[in-house]
């Protein structure tokens, strides 16, 4: 984990990369008739060629099937509703076998999306957190922090029996990550803290966070023209790394300090925090967004909706369109949700719970209230128990949180995708390093 002393804040995710296609990669000059029947003719081979490799791979990898939950087969069985319904597809055609999923229909442009005004504070000397902010629904979490497995689990074995029951907003102990084996260390995960570590997240109350793993992105330092001394001196930035990632940065100059900093980077638990993808800058202070995102709005949690898809059903095609994960697995996970209750987005619903199904996960607003850190640890056991596409567990997790408490809402403010990007600088990841390949 590496800190930073004055700078600004990255995010996650994860986990959470959304991609366009862009179908102006080739710019075809025809000179002559003869030429272009050549062209046209070349192009066809190579089509068929890949259409032919595509098929092939999507027949092998259905030999290959990804089944995370060994569990979840005795759970549809014995839930009639449930195994009624794992099977339908009337609604959307999406079987693993499909080699032929169809591009959205409408012009080959992208459409370009730009920021927009964000009302923002002139300065932090003109915010303050207002009396009882924090005063949320009142209840006890706990976390597991040891099991007994062989095989310790970053995520924890949770049952489903215990999945269920997590989602009540009540005084109980949940998985939630950094689960230790019987040695008492995260054995095999590589996810111990030092004891330095855990003093300096003992003492920050705001923080800034982000992610680097695989060596994937370049340290993005925050906009430090843009952060107010105050930010400087009482937020805490945050960047997670692993070794491949650290030698790498080490290899071009950003070596830690003996405190284990870089500039401004450092781990912590804290009362409010800011999540950025890696691949972005932050362009504001930290105190401001705050301000403007939770304690204007009364809100524990915020996150913008999607630029471009607002309906899961939209998003499982798009996430099979450009493989981003095991087709088996992501059906898995979506018949899963369909058998819980999970509808289409209504975007001419006025009594819809959210402007949006789909989220875009890069840039996340919190206070660590109860509820905040509930709906944040059952998102991640989605995450951990079925696919790392987050965009696909948000909605369905929200909303059976909703459901089964009633008296207890998640005050959750989705803002609009261009005050996010009014708030960060968005960067391309490092050219030279590929993601880690979906599982098979």
């Amino acid at each position: 984990m590496l800190p930073e002393r004055r700078s600004t804040v990255v995010s996650s995710s994860s986990y959470l990369n959304p991609s366009g296609h862009n179908d102006n990669s080739f710019l075809l000059l025809r000179r002559g008739k003869k030429f272009g029947r050549i062209v046209k003719l070349k192009l066809s081979h190579f089509f068929l060629f890949f259409v032919s490799l595509f098929f092939f791979s999507c027949m092998f990898s259905g030999h290959k099937l990804l089944f995370h939950g060994s569990e979840l087969l005795p759970h549809f069985e014995q839930n009639p509703y449930m195994k009624s319904h794992m099977l339908v597809s009337s609604e959307i055609d999406i079987g693993s076998n499909k080699s032929n999923i169809e591009r959205p229909p409408g012009s080959k442009k992208r459409t370009k999306h730009l920021p927009c005004e964000v009302p923002l504070a002139e300065s932090v000397d003109h915010i303050l957190e207002p009396q009882d902010y924090l005063n949320f629904t009142p209840f006890s979490l706990g976390f597991v922090e040891t099991e007994t497995y062989d095989k310790p689990r970053f995520g924890g074995h949770q049952t489903l029996k215990e999945r269920e029951r997590s989602f009540s907003a009540i005084n109980q102990t949940i998985h939630c990550g950094f689960v230790k084996g019987t040695n008492g260390f995260h054995q095999g995960t590589g996810f111990d803290l030092s004891e330095m570590d855990r003093a300096y997240m003992k003492n920050c109350v705001v923080s800034v966070s982000s992610c680097i793993f695989g060596s994937s992105d370049f340290l993005r330092r925050p906009a430090t023209k843009k952060i107010s001394e105050f930010s400087k001196r009482n937020v805490c930035f945050v960047m997670f790394v692993d070794e491949q990632t650290l030698l790498k940065l080490a290899s071009e100059g950003h070596v830690p300090d003996k405190q284990g900093f870089v500039g401004l980077w450092k781990t912590v638990v804290v009362r409010y925090s800011i999540w950025l993808d890696s691949k972005m800058r932050l362009t504001t202070d930290p105190m401001l967004i705050i301000d403007f995102f939770l304690w204007r709005t009364k809100s524990e949690f915020a996150i913008s909706n999607h630029y471009d898809r607002h309906c899961v059903w939209d998003e499982v095609l798009q996430n099979k369109r450009l493989n981003k994960y095991n087709h088996s697995a992501i059906d898995e996970q979506f018949m899963f949700y369909r058998s819980d209750g999970l509808k289409k987005f209504d975007p001419s619903d006025p009594n819809s719970p959210l402007p949006s199904y789909v989220p875009e996960g890069s840039f996340i607003v919190r206070a660590h209230t109860p509820m905040s850190n509930l709906f944040t640890c059952l998102w991640f056991n989605e995450v951990d128990r079925f696919t790392s596409r987050d965009q696909l567990s948000f909605a369905y997790t929200y909303l059976k949180l909703q459901r089964l408490n009633p008296d207890r809402p998640l005050r959750l403010n989705m803002f609009k995708d261009c005050e996010r990007r009014a708030l960060t600088k968005l960067f391309h990841h490092r050219v030279d390093s590929s993601p880690p390949s979906p599982p098979a």
